[in-house]
């Protein structure tokens, strides 16, 4: 049997240690690999755009489910409304026919009725009291199956109205349930929109005190890179159907001519906009004001109002006379 030298007799133990330390390094990495393996990644910018399409096409089913639900809802409303109309006037001619009804057969017990024995032997012509008899009995008849087909209208009238109801009340349950889909899906498509706002931050440096370094206008367009981002921003956000106006020539003092600024029209030729424009203009600017130090944004202009970052609140302007000069057809935002 072969005998180990002292030189691998020194190895060994070396090689043990070795092996030792090895084992001790890989265990107490193998708890930072499994939790670098378990933490997701964060998702891009495409994948949330995927997601915000899937959403919003369940979004708009249960929009267009709701006001078709909505317009079946006022149809039951105007059918209940119809048979509760009927309903009162059958009601109506049934308790006059009845009054009626209730007098003649009054008059006929009041008058009394001599029977076939008190005719014979009456004075009068028997012939003819038998006639006014049968007269008064045929009449009380004709009446009383009147007041009974009157009673029929008015029970069907009376079915038809609780009918009425409780399919105006079944989809107004049903109405509720799409409102409630409907908020769910808006607050869920508005989330994953935040949460692609946040995967943009303006381009450029940014100095200690918060403001940013001015950049030059670049491009066709003749606007900064950090203002090209925030009109691209707002464009997939909110939509401008109205256009959107940002480098212009003339030189107003303002940001425009250096490519610093951009209008958000919400009507054309200087008219007042709808309730609708309105309010997708205070979104514009509440969403411009929540993401400003993100994106390098220096202020808004809206409805005679100014927002600055630095100051961080509105601030009335004057009066520069006329809708668009006031900007009440449009928001103004414009970059550092």
């Amino acid at each position: 049997m072969a005998v180990a030298s002292s030189a691998d007799r020194l190895r060994a133990p070396a090689r043990t240690t070795l092996a030792c330390l090895t084992l001790v390094l890989l265990l107490a990495a193998a708890p930072e690999r499994a939790a670098s393996a378990q933490a997701a990644p964060k998702p891009t910018a495409k994948q949330l755009k995927k997601e915000l399409a899937e959403l919003q096409k369940d979004s708009d089913k249960f929009i267009a489910d709701y006001y078709e639900s909505r317009v079946a809802g006022q149809k039951a409303e105007r059918a209940e409304k119809a048979a509760r109309e009927k309903l009162a006037a059958a009601q109506e001619v049934y308790d006059r026919q009845s009054t009626e009804l209730r007098a003649m057969a009054l008059a006929k017990y009041i008058g009394g009725d001599p029977g076939t024995a008190g005719l014979l032997t009456s004075e009068g012509d028997p012939s003819a009291l038998l006639a006014r008899m049968a007269l008064a009995q045929h009449m009380i008849d004709l009446q009383d199956a009147r007041l009974s087909g009157y009673a029929r209208v008015r029970d069907d009238r009376r079915q038809a109205e609780q009918d009425a109801a409780a399919r105006t009340e079944e989809l107004q349950a049903s109405t509720e349930e799409l409102e409630k889909r409907k908020k769910k899906a808006e607050k869920q498509i508005e989330k994953i929109k935040d949460r692609i706002d946040l995967l943009y931050t303006a381009p450029g440096v940014r100095r200690p005190d918060g403001t940013w370094v001015p950049q030059l206008p670049a491009g066709t367009d003749n606007v900064t890179p950090r203002m090209r981002l925030v009109k691209e921003l707002i464009q997939q956000r909110f939509q401008v159907p109205y256009g959107i106006g940002c480098y212009r020539a003339i030189q107003d003092g303002g940001e425009h001519p250096l490519g610093r600024a951009c209008d958000f029209m919400l009507s054309r030729g200087g008219a007042l906009p709808s309730g609708a424009e309105l309010k997708r203009g205070e979104e514009i600017a509440a969403w411009a004001i929540k993401n400003a130090r993100r994106l390098g944004i220096m202020y808004i202009i809206y409805r005679q109002r100014i927002w600055h970052t630095r100051t961080g609140g509105w601030r009335t302007m004057s009066d520069r006379g006329g809708t668009t000069a006031n900007h009440y057809d449009h928001p103004h935002i414009s970059v550092y």
